[in-house]
Formats: structure tokens, C-alpha cells, sequence
């Protein structure tokens, strides 16, 4: 008997002799006999798995052509809504296929990036030649990597830039896309992660100089998938937008509806104002009307624009860039209530009494004219007495709006929403992108007052609509679990302050903790933590209530510019009111959920994204004061080190175990603390310290400090030990007792 073939004799020989590719023509043209015949059985099975012959009569399959069931990763959404997959290995020269899936009703929901496996079949179509029906979904596809591209002598390497992946990967020659040595690369993963040595990538985007201005946005921009580039039809559909004419709109240009804006702020998608109520049944109480941009209007339900916008799910906000959830046409434009020039608008009318309790509210669709773009600082001088030369004949519309906060707020104290006191940072840049400083945001009554009045026009939407019993999606604000208030307790009572026991937490609870921790050293951490032990919010077709809050159903409506879920509600009132033909339509309707979940998952996002973007600028910001030294307050403590925020900029810094003295911590996971075992101190989260700047990298965003002082104290150092050069501890005299002392 000749040696059993391997898998490329098989294949070279049906490859040349099609005629003859059975397995008993392959078992003679091999000599096979006896037990040899099982493993050619077990090689011509795995080859059919593998997709390289198909088959009883055994056909040959180039590495061009794909098998009948193929895995596939999710790698497109097209502006008509429909999903693109390509194969998630090819081997040949030729171009990748793509190919168009076709779900089913009962399908998951599938996103870029899943990997799925499902059934292809050819097609005469003239835009694709095959189709994918699904099988199953497999998983979350390879994830995206953005690094550094070192050039090697065979190939290169992908040093990540992500501070939580030690991964590198190594990249073939012909997978580089001629990167350059130090540029910045997108890349994914090929096959799996191997025991040993480096897993492969191949890259799919050079990025360019990671140190070039304005470049730290972007690498968080392509970290995250987020889409920052509009396709031509959609920027086409919206450039050929025309401004909304009154027909049966209610006109609304007599009222003094003025937007409070930041100074910096390119859209205004809210306007407000406000007078007293003539009504003799309610002496001194208010009329508030909150208008908002009618952005239904020009984003119809299936259009290009509504199916970008929806992929998007939002608006990103980063220090030098926005990335809009609608072309510049529009948010900048024909839906940003611009001062001085008609605008189509949606508009809630309020009537509260003189305690801020609201009495009723009633929706119109109209046509508004902004008298004014004020600034928070300029409505905050008008609100004081000090009027410019746009306030002053705002001077009584500016006063009957405060009077009318002034009522609201009192309702506010009332129902006690949760009442943190963060201080928000801002960064500075300078033209070129560079970072100037780091500001803290100054907070006035006239950011209070715009917020409480569209928190009052989400309750009118979320009401309205459930009494038209239309569909909607609530914004939920969900109960902190036990876990989370048991951290927040222990935190609390190491701050020698009390959060009650053995009863349902409300927020006037927290609220109290709040204000007894106000004027002390602790009330940043206090706040903070709080902050942390609160549920994640999201949207969804089910009212869970707003804890946050403290209201029983709130809806998103105040924000259709940059956020989708305002666009959603927008057009439920619209058609719950028979406002127009380009409401909320059956399809919309059963997709809600999947659109809750969605979007929540693109907020997300977008998080993330301006998290790391602050992080690596507030690392630039710092990389020029290595050996520096700051005070700052513990974060957060973990098994690996602690994290302390700076009080000046800001910034989070990671002290490793290693740098905290000469001496062993022991991590109590139940207490969040860690015990030095020689000195017994032990650090806990809250506690003031004074660090010293060991490296500050701008590309991941990674901040390294040394402890100097914990709580005015220098940290003790330790001489019962030995430490070698790797910092192991080698010995201790004393373990033996210590351990049996414990025990």
C-alpha cells in the first residue's frame, strides 16, 4: 500500500481528473486499502467542511468560489437598509464577493462586524451574483485594531494603541497596504489567537501620522466604527431640502422664542419662552412654550437620510470635531433655529401653576422666528440685571421666563430628582489642535432653567402619547442593583457619612447623602460614586420609569437633531395628532425594540469614543511634566494597582502595586481595599494623595503615576523585605508567623 495522500494530492488530483472523483476512483488512484480507507474518509469530510469539494460524486472548488453553506462577516449597511456580507477567509487573487443577506422575520438582529454562517446561492441579479440566507449567528466578528505599523524585515507588527490590549499582531507583507513604519493603521485579526507566538492581522485603513493635530479624535473615530463620512445620496437629499412654507401650520412667529445655546454651539434645535397666565383661575401661574426643530419633516421614514441617521443613532461631540447625525444642510441649517429666518418647528405649550405643577400641555406643528441666539452666559447677565444689546429687548421675555423657572424649580424640589454636583471639564484647543488648558464648565440658573423646561417637554411627549395610546420609545432609567449600593455604602461609610438601610431607595435618599457630604473633602468622591452606581440608561417600547429622575414615564423629544430617538418620537406625534403623511408608520412600529436597542447601543458608542478622545488629549496635555507633582483623590483601587484622579486637570492615572513603596498590598475584593501587610494602612477609595507623573502617552491615552503622600502622609516604607530586580518579593522572615497568627 502507498503512503495515505495528503489534502492537496486529493485535491490536485480531482482537479484533474473531474471525471473520475469518487472516493473509490480516488482510493485506486492512490492504492488505498484496507484501514487506510478511514482516513481517507475522515480527510474527504473535512474537505467538504472546509467548502474545497462538494458533493457524493466529489467536485472540485477553486479557492475563488464559495461553498454552498459558508461563514460570513456583516461588513455593509447600504442606504436602502439592507445588509452586505463578504466571506470571512479568502484565499484568492481575485476580489472578495459581495454578498447580499437576505433575513427573515424570525432572524436576530445583526450588526457590522457578526460573523454568521448561512446558505449562498447564486443569483441573475445584475447588482450581486449571490445571496445569503442565514443559518446561524456565530458571533461577534474579528474586532477592529487600531495601532502602530512597525516595519519588519518580513512583514511588519501592529503595536495596539489601546492601553487594555498588550496584544501585537504580525502583518504580512502583502496585508500591510504599503503602511509606513510608525503610521497608523486599522486592522483586524486573521484566525484565531494562537498559544504561542503572535496572532495575524491584515490591515484595512491606513490612518496616517498618529501625532499629526487633530488626528486623536480620529483614532477614536475608527476605534469605534463610528461612520464619519456621509454617502453622496444622502448628502445629496439633504442639500436639496427647502424651507417649510405655513400652509396649516400654526404660526408661531409672535412669540419671543429665543434659543439658549453654548457660545459654541453650530445648531440650536431648542427654543423657549414664557408669560404669565391671564387666566383668573390661575393667578401666578405660567404659560411656557418650548419649541423644538421639526426635523420629521425633511428625514421621511425609508429615506436615505433617515437610514443614515438611524445607523448613526446619534450625534459625537469631541474636543475639536463634531460628527453629525445629519448633513450640515440640515443640522446646520434648515433644522437648526437659526435667529432672524422661519423655521419649521414642533412645539409643546405648558400651564403651570403658581407651585410649578403642570396643569396642562398641548402640541402644535408650526412656524417660529427666533428674535435671538443667546448664550448661557448672556441669558445668565440678563437674568442678573445686566443687559446687552441683544438681551435688552428680550429685557420682559427674559424676566417672565425666569419667573416661570423660578415656579418650576419649586415643583423640581418637590418631586427630587437625583441632584449631582459634578464639575464638567472642558478642553481647550488651540487652532492647530493642540491643547491650551482645562477648564472647568461654569454651571448657571440659565443652564438649570433650559433643562428643567425639556425635561417638562419630554413628560408632555411621553404623556400625550400614551394617552393616544401610540407607539413610543421611553428613555429608561432603571433602579441601581444591590451590588451597586452595597459599593456605594461601603464608600459612604468610610467617608464616615450614612445611605439608608432596609428600605426601597429613593432618590431623595441619595439626595440627602448628597447634601450632608456637600461642603466636605469627600464631596467629589461621594458624587462620583454615586454617579458609578447608577444603572446605564436606554431606550426602549416599555415604560420602566426614570429613577434618575424620579419620573414614572419620560420620553426623549427635545433633540431630533442629533439624537434618533427624539426623531422617533417626533413622528408619533405626528401621528398621533394627524399632523401630516410622514409620521410613525407600521414598519417603524415594528422595529421599535430593535431600534431601543440599537441606538442605545450607538449612545454607547459614542461614549466611549469621548471618553478615550479626553483621555488621550488630557495625556497630551500632560506629557511635557514627567516627574510633576499633583494632588489628586483614589478613584478606584483594583488587584493590579489603584486610580487616582488629578484635582486640577482631571485626569485618571493608574499607580501600579509597584510604585506604591517597598512593601505588599493585599486586595480585599469584598471592601475594595488594599492592606499593607507590613504597616497594616490601608487605602481606601476617597483618599486624598499627592503623586508624582512617571508617563503620560497621548497615543493611548495612558497615564502612569507614583505615590508620594496618602492623606499627608508619606508612604511607609518597608526593610523586613527583599525585593529583586524584577520586583518579586524573594523573602520575608516573618511570613510563616503572620499567616498562622491570621489563621
Amino acid at each position: 500500500m502507498n503512503k495515505t495522500p495528503s489534502k492537496e494530492d486529493i485535491l490536485k488530483w480531482v482537479q484533474e481528473h473531474p471525471e473520475k472523483a469518487s472516493k473509490r476512483d480516488i482510493s485506486k488512484a492512490f492504492n488505498i486499502t484496507g484501514n487506510a480507507r478511514m482516513e481517507l474518509k475522515r480527510m474527504l469530510r473535512e474537505l467538504r467542511s472546509d467548502g474545497l469539494i462538494s458533493g457524493s460524486r466529489i467536485a472540485f472548488r477553486s479557492s475563488s468560489e464559495l461553498p454552498p453553506v459558508s461563514v460570513l462577516r456583516v461588513s455593509e449597511l447600504d442606504n436602502n437598509g439592507e445588509l452586505w456580507a463578504e466571506p470571512a477567509e479568502w484565499n484568492s487573487e481575485n476580489d472578495r464577493p459581495r454578498i447580499l443577506f437576505i433575513p427573515k422575520s424570525s432572524d436576530a438582529a445583526l450588526t457590522i462586524g457578526d460573523r454568521i454562517l448561512c446558505r449562498i446561492t447564486p443569483t441573475e441579479n445584475q447588482d450581486h451574483q449571490l445571496e445569503a440566507r442565514l443559518i446561524r449567528r456565530i458571533g461577534s466578528g474579528p474586532d477592529l485594531v487600531i495601532g502602530i505599523y512597525r516595519l519588519g524585515s518580513e512583514g511588519g507588527r501592529l503595536v495596539p494603541i489601546d492601553k487594555k490590549n498588550s496584544w501585537e499582531y504580525k502583518i504580512a507583507s502583502q496585508d500591510s497596504k504599503n503602511a509606513k513604519d510608525g503610521e497608523l493603521v486599522e486592522a483586524e485579526q486573521v484566525g484565531p489567537r494562537k498559544r504561542l507566538g503572535l496572532a495575524s492581522a491584515r490591515v484595512i485603513e491606513v490612518l496616517g501620522d498618529p501625532m499629526a493635530p487633530r488626528s486623536i479624535s480620529l483614532i477614536a473615530i475608527h476605534q469605534h466604527e463610528i461612520p464619519d463620512n456621509f454617502p453622496d445620496d444622502v448628502i445629496l437629499e439633504a442639500e436639496q431640502a427647502i424651507p417649510v412654507e405655513l400652509g396649516e401650520r400654526t404660526d408661531l412667529r409672535n412669540l419671543p422664542l429665543f434659543t439658549i445655546d453654548p457660545s459654541d454651539a453650530r445648531d440650536h434645535d431648542d427654543a423657549i419662552c414664557a408669560k404669565p397666565d391671564e387666566n383668573p383661575d390661575n393667578v401666578g401661574g405660567h404659560i411656557v412654550w418650548v419649541a423644538i426643530a421639526d426635523v420629521a419633516h425633511y428625514v421621511r421614514p425609508g429615506s436615505c437620510l433617515d437610514i443614515e441617521a438611524r445607523k448613526r443613532g446619534n450625534s459625537s461631540y469631541f474636543p475639536d470635531r463634531v460628527v453629525p447625525m445629519l448633513p450640515d444642510a440640515l443640522s446646520g441649517n434648515l433644522c437648526s433655529l437659526h435667529e432672524g429666518v422661519d423655521r419649521a418647528c414642533m412645539c409643546v405649550c405648558i400651564v403651570l401653576n403658581a407651585k410649578g405643577i403642570k396643569l396642562d400641555h398641548q402640541f402644535h406643528r408650526g412656524i417660529m422666528r427666533s428674535p435671538a441666539s443667546l448664550s448661557y452666559e448672556q441669558a445668565q447677565e440678563a437674568f442678573n440685571g445686566n443687559y446687552d444689546d441683544a438681551t435688552k429687548p428680550l429685557a420682559k421675555s427674559l424676566n417672565d421666563l425666569f419667573l416661570a423657572y423660578k415656579s418650576a424649580n419649586k415643583a423640581r424640589e418637590k418631586r427630587q430628582p437625583l441632584n449631582l454636583d459634578l464639575p464638567e471639564r472642558k478642553i481647550i484647543l488651540s487652532d492647530e489642535g493642540e491643547v491650551l488648558s482645562v477648564d472647568f464648565k461654569n454651571r448657571f440658573d440659565a443652564h438649570k432653567l433650559v433643562e428643567e423646561f425639556m425635561v417638562m417637554a419630554n413628560v408632555c411627549a411621553a404623556e400625550t402619547l400614551e394617552a393616544n395610546q401610540e407607539s413610543l420609545l421611553y428613555r429608561v432609567h432603571e433602579e441601581p442593583t444591590l451590588e451597586k449600593l452595597n459599593a456605594l455604602r461601603e464608600v459612604v461609610e468610610d467617608s464616615g457619612l450614612q445611605l439608608a438601610k432596609g428600605q426601597v431607595l429613593k432618590t431623595h435618599h441619595l439626595n440627602k447623602l448628597l447634601e450632608a457630604a456637600e461642603h466636605s473633602e469627600d464631596s467629589e468622591i461621594i458624587n462620583m460614586t454615586v454617579l458609578r452606581s447608577m444603572s446605564q440608561a436606554y431606550y426602549s417600547p416599555l415604560s420602566l420609569g426614570h429613577f434618575g429622575l424620579n419620573l414614572r414615564r419620560y420620553a426623549h423629544f427635545t433633540s431630533p437633531i442629533r439624537r434618533y430617538a427624539d426623531l422617533v418620537v417626533h413622528r408619533a406625534l405626528i401621528s398621533a395628532h394627524k399632523f401630516g403623511d410622514d409620521g410613525l408608520n407600521d414598519s417603524d412600529r415594528e422595529l421599535l425594540k430593535e431600534t431601543g436597542e440599537w441606538i442605545s447601543s450607538t449612545e454607547r458608542r459614542s461614549m466611549l469614543a469621548e471618553r478615550d478622545t479626553s483621555d488621550r488629549y488630557l495625556a497630551a496635555f500632560l506629557s511635557d511634566r514627567i516627574g510633576a507633582e499633583f494632588t489628586g483623590r483614589i478613584s478606584g483601587i483594583a488587584k493590579f494597582g489603584l486610580f487616582v484622579k488629578l484635582d486640577t486637570s482631571g485626569a485618571d492615572g493608574i499607580i501600579p502595586l509597584s510604585k506604591l513603596g517597598r512593601e505588599y498590598w493585599r486586595y480585599d475584593d469584598r471592601e475594595r481595599t488594599l492592606r499593607g501587610e507590613d504597616s497594616g494602612r490601608i487605602i481606601s477609595i476617597g483618599m486624598a494623595c499627592k503623586v508624582s507623573l512617571v508617563e503620560a502617552t497621548a497615543i493611548t491615552g495612558g497615564i502612569s503615576l507614583e505615590m508620594l503622600e496618602l492623606e499627608g502622609k508619606a508612604m511607609p516604607k518597608s526593610s523586613s523585605r527583599q525585593i529583586s530586580h524584577k520586583g518579586r518579593r524573594i523573602a520575608r522572615s516573618n511570613d510563616k508567623k503572620r499567616k498562622s497568627k491570621r489563621k
